[in-house]
């Protein structure tokens, strides 16, 4: 494998021919070893990834409260940053011009914010992202607009590729009702897409570092459920 720290974030790829391009966003927590980790194993599986770092011009990274920081993040600026991370892809010697997205927690919301604000993008792989900001952990009534001016059950509407969308139907940040509210949505779209609410399942059931959130079967079925999307998307 060949990979590279880059302005934009972390880039890993096969060492030789070209390959669809997938970004990938990381959690709240920023690009760590365990988004790395997942970046290498997508790259395994015949993709170029990048995952970004949404985080790289912040110089003292200190997150005490993960809804009160999201909440004072700029949808906007991250978009432009996404936007940029696709460009990129698309346009990379190493790649086929065909570009997906995936990401965790904050990073599925985002997920689902490209697929709506994003050009370039044929396919997009959520999980577990934040959809409100109307209740939950991201509400907030004095909400800047200019800075984030829609939340992902508002933008779904105007989603511009297909989705496959992995939830938990035990995730305390991400009510049941805001799932079905997605899938119904998405479901009036031109788009082919599916939202798969696995039981037994809480936030961050991918997270392998997180012994108390993981969980082995179902990481597993939605890794290889994605792997074959992304390769039928982006073929």
């Amino acid at each position: 494998m060949h990979s590279e720290d880059l302005p934009q974030g972390y880039l890993v790829r096969p060492d030789s021919g070209t390959h669809p391009g997938v970004v990938m966003i990381h959690d709240v927590w920023g690009l760590a070893d365990h988004t790395r980790d997942l970046a290498n194993r997508l790259a395994e599986e015949g993709f170029a990834v990048l995952a970004v770092d949404l985080y790289r011009r912040v110089d003292d990274l200190q997150i005490d409260d993960p809804g009160a920081w999201m909440r004072g993040l700029s949808d906007v600026e991250i978009a432009a940053d996404l936007q940029a991370a696709i460009d990129l892809l698309g346009g990379h010697a190493a790649g086929t011009g065909k570009v997906g997205i995936t990401g965790f927690c904050m990073g599925g919301m985002y997920t689902l914010l490209a697929a709506s604000d994003c050009r370039g993008l044929s396919g997009a792989v959520p999980y577990y992202g934040l959809l409100s900001y109307e209740h939950g952990l991201l509400a907030d009534p004095a909400r800047d607009t200019a800075r984030r001016p829609h939340d992902v059950l508002t933008a779904a509407p105007r989603v511009g590729c297909p989705i496959l969308g992995f939830f938990g139907a035990d995730d305390e940040f991400v009510p049941v009702e805001d799932v079905r509210a997605l899938e119904a949505t998405l479901a009036g779209t031109a788009h082919e897409t599916e939202v798969v609410l696995y039981e037994g399942a809480g936030h961050a059931f991918m997270n392998d570092t997180r012994p108390e959130a993981y969980r082995p079967e179902i990481a597993a079925k939605a890794w290889g459920r994605m792997v074959d999307f992304l390769r039928g998307a982006l073929g």
